[in-house]
């Protein structure tokens, strides 16, 4: 039996890199494909918030001596050129219906996000990509990844973290005893200072009750597993 039937992922741009950090990687691409297909073969329906952090993020404003509204706007564009990049690789691997919906008309390449239509997608088995963030500057995609979780009505929101397989007490990079949460409502890791996501998205998860998943989006098989069940990574949600 499915813990959930209805997910979506926040990716960053990142993850897509590959060692690069930068641009896009092609086995990352790929593998990335993958573990959403194998989730969909469950039978769960999968959106998917799609950073832009690879190619470009607000805070190198300064460093191009642009404004920091202009370089967000580039990041956006950034999250779209992901979205169909993502999309190439999925309908070169399946013949399920692959969306990408943006919160920036940009009608020649993708979809206008609308929540109904998304909700639609759905439900008919598409797999729904969410680039643009909300559409507007000075926003990460922490806080947009809450909020279509929250408009499309998902069980969970996986956050597919790069290079860390959950939440620490302390820095594991650094403290070869740090120890991983399984389990934490939002008031603790408020309490104890998880830098998960921006505290704005952590107080819109917590007060609309929505669970959180954060695991490793290295680890082969992760997000098919917490949707059958499995407790990977940590779990964030309301105080029980």
């Amino acid at each position: 039996m499915l813990r959930y039937h209805r997910v979506v992922v926040k990716l960053s741009g990142e993850a897509l890199a590959g060692e690069a950090r930068s641009g896009a990687d092609p086995a990352s691409l790929a593998r990335v494909a993958d573990e959403f297909l194998a989730v969909r073969e469950l039978g769960v329906q999968i959106a998917v918030v799609i950073g832009g952090g690879n190619f470009f993020r607000g805070r190198m404003a300064a460093g191009w001596g642009i404004s920091r509204a202009e370089a967000d706007n580039i990041g956006i564009l950034g999250t779209v050129m992901n979205g169909l990049m993502l999309r190439g690789a999925l309908t070169a691997r399946t013949d399920i219906d692959v969306r990408v919906m943006t919160a920036i008309p940009i009608q020649t390449v993708a979809e206008p996000f609308i929540r109904l239509r998304a909700i639609r997608h759905l439900e008919r088995g598409s797999i729904v990509l969410l680039a643009g963030g909300i559409g507007q500057p000075y926003v990460t995609t922490d806080y947009p990844a809450v909020q279509r979780a929250l408009e499309l009505e998902a069980d969970a929101l996986l956050v597919a973290k790069r290079g860390v397989d959950g939440v620490y007490d302390s820095d594991p990079n650094v403290n070869q005893s740090a120890r991983r949460y399984e389990h934490l409502t939002y008031d603790e890791a408020l309490a104890v200072g998880v830098r998960v996501m921006d505290t704005s998205a952590f107080v819109l998860a917590n007060e609309q009750a929505l669970t959180m998943h954060v695991f490793d989006v290295a680890a082969t098989g992760a997000m098919r597993q917490i949707c059958e069940g499995a407790d990977l990574g940590t779990r964030i949600s309301p105080k029980e």
